[in-house]
């Protein structure tokens, strides 16, 4: 690509030589009225050029089911790319010839017989948008010159690479690999512990026999095509600050950094602004599937500017997990750290969905079920209840070791990563009621606390025979409820942290990516793309008011129940708990407020002023 006279057709017939592939010249494939509109030093607009660059587009498309071609087209702006490469985008490369305007409009005075003529020239650099993610090339050079450096950094070089070859970092690099990516490979050298990870790695999976391995940095980074774009996959804290001045030796202005671990939403908003300031654009990126997600299509949330995700879209879409309509579970989130703040989120859901799931275990179990059985009726809720995370509690309970089942032989200390404890943070930091989230975080806390659970359990008589008055049925409706009630906390505190950043996220298309490929796919997730589509607010939407209300009763017999049994179900009861704070018009938040204007004259409004003035009193004189 490039202006007319950058020598576009004289490149591209010698790479066409030296790659071996088929050559179109695009100014073959413009229509008559386009020619006689350049004949007559008329310049095209954007209506004139659509035809021309759809059907270059299409002629692209079929090559590609060969072998691939080379094309030259001045496509000059990112629109006209756009265009170009729909549907194809991470198959095209783009090489940008650039030269100054006397030296190209000498070029095209000296051509003869060409319908364009060096008069439209400023039009032309006029319109002309450089590319970023391309290879540019000064036409200074020599042809053969030129054809050399095409060569070494499309042929010799890779298009992306990946930093740490941990779980994560392997299954993603294959994910890479299979959808046709030519990628470098980096891990550490540790003398008598980690040695040629990545060159042993590359040679254990065939996908990856064009892949190069490294174990040192400079000459992984000059391993890959510019812009580079590098994928991180450390784990999350000061590691990532350490690798990032690692890499900045050796990066150029332009290049990528793609933090691919679950890093705090805060240190990404700080990286992000670092790296502006060196011309090197840092995306904090959520990634949610675990090692199977990661390998076959994981949800992907990357926070960035707009433009740099155009250039890690082709790579970032085609290793995403896809929906129902095939369309990738990956989309730009926002800027900063939106994305690892989402991911947050996800996994502060992702607690509670856990949480509710371990409380109908402790439910059915009360009820005379055992592992099998338990695993029987949540099968049977699948119909309407479907989850990710109810499938492998199915698989779970009905893994046995022996005579017995697994579960029965499992510690119960519930660990944790540290995102749970981080959504909390966030959701007191913006004043956001997100409870349920607390709730799950406070339950696995307490569980690690065995040998004092043990003492408890004995001098308060833990009740061992419950006689619960309810049905399989009522614990699946109550379980209904509370994933709801869930889900609105979730997405609750995303929205509000997007207005409080302004990250303008989208609810509907967050709801979407995580329709598949991540730990909280669910049926209900499905439903709210729909339900975002028309509010912020899950608890306006008539379907799901009226789902509560039919669940309701169900959810209140359900923690009456356990609480007289002295079952511990504390995110049932929260659930409940936070809609009957939430749906009442007039609280007692009143008498906290006297209270505090009493102790420290903190004022309060009156509920008859609408001029919202705040009144103190002297409580102590009636």
């Amino acid at each position: 690509m490039g202006v007319s006279g950058v020598g576009k057709s004289t490149i591209g017939n010698l790479l066409s030589e030296e790659l071996n592939l088929p050559f179109f010249d695009g100014d073959d494939f413009h229509p008559e009225d386009n020619i006689l509109k350049m004949s007559k030093g008329e310049a095209l607009n954007d209506n004139d050029r659509l035809g021309w660059l759809q059907t270059l587009n299409k002629l692209a498309i079929k090559q590609l089911a060969n072998k691939g071609c080379i094309i030259v087209c001045s496509a000059l702006k990112e629109s006209y790319r756009t265009i170009l490469s729909l549907d194809i985008q991470q198959h095209v490369k783009w090489v940008f010839l650039h030269g100054s305007f006397e030296q190209i409009k000498e070029r095209m005075n000296s051509r003869k017989d060409h319908f364009m003529s060096s008069n439209l020239l400023k039009s032309q650099f006029d319109t002309l948008e450089e590319p970023q993610n391309a290879i540019h090339i000064d036409i200074s050079l020599t042809p053969n010159n030129i054809i050399k450096v095409i060569h070494k950094e499309l042929v010799e070089k890779s298009e992306f690479g990946l930093f740490g070859l941990g779980v994560m970092g392997k299954s993603l690099s294959r994910n890479l690999a299979n959808n046709g990516f030519k990628i470098s490979l980096f891990n550490r050298h540790v003398d008598g512990v980690e040695v040629d990870v990545a060159k042993n790695f590359k040679n254990e999976f065939e996908e990856l026999s064009t892949a190069l391995p490294f174990d040192s940095i400079k000459s992984f980074v000059g391993s890959l095509q510019t812009p580079r774009k590098i994928m991180l996959m450390v784990n999350a804290g000061k590691i990532v600050d350490y690798v990032i001045e690692d890499l900045l030796p050796f990066l150029e202005a332009g290049d990528i950094l793609i933090d691919g671990g679950n890093s705090n939403y805060n240190k990404t908003k700080e990286r992000f602004h670092y790296l502006k300031s060196k011309n090197i654009h840092f995306v904090g990126t959520g990634v949610s599937g675990g090692e199977e997600g990661a390998l076959k299509g994981p949800s992907i949330m990357p926070g960035c500017d707009k433009d740099v995700y155009k250039d890690i879209q082709p790579f970032l879409e085609a290793i995403a997990a896809k929906d129902d309509n095939n369309l990738p579970c990956c989309t730009h989130i926002g800027t900063e750290g939106s994305g690892h703040f989402v991911k947050m989120v996800h996994n502060g859901i992702e607690y509670v969905e856990m949480q509710l799931l371990a409380e109908v275990f402790v439910m059915l179990k009360a009820l005379g079920n055992n592992p099998d059985e338990i695993a029987d009726i949540l099968e049977s809720w699948k119909e309407t209840t479907n989850s990710y995370l109810l499938e492998i509690t199915i698989d779970i309970l009905r893994k046995k070791e022996g005579n017995d089942w697994l579960v029965n032989q499992i510690m119960d200390k519930a660990g944790n990563k540290g995102t749970g404890n981080w959504t909390t943070i966030a959701t007191a930091e913006l004043g956001i009621p997100s409870t349920m989230i607390a709730t799950a975080l406070f339950a696995r806390y307490t569980s690690f606390y065995k040998d004092e659970r043990v003492l408890a359990s004995q001098n308060f008589e833990e009740n061992t025979n419950p006689n619960l008055n309810i049905t399989n049925a009522d614990v699946l409706k109550a379980y209904q409820f509370a994933r709801i009630i869930n889900h609105y906390q979730g997405f609750k505190l995303i929205n509000e942290a997007s207005k409080s950043y302004n990250w303008d996220l989208n609810l509907s298309e967050l709801a979407r990516i995580w329709t598949n490929g991540c730990i909280i796919k669910s049926d209900l997730m499905v439903e709210l793309v729909t339900v975002f589509k028309t509010t912020d607010n899950m608890l306006t939407d008539k379907t799901i008011i009226e789902k509560l209300k039919t669940v309701k009763p169900s959810i209140k017999k359900v923690v009456s129940e356990g609480v007289l049994n002295e079952l511990p179900i504390s995110n049932f009861s929260e659930s409940i708990n936070f809609l009957n704070s939430f749906s009442v018009a007039n609280s007692s938040a009143n008498l906290i407020q006297a209270q505090r204007d009493y102790f420290g004259a903190h004022t309060y409004q009156r509920i008859n002023d609408a001029s919202n003035k705040f009144y103190h009193t002297d409580w102590k004189n009636n």
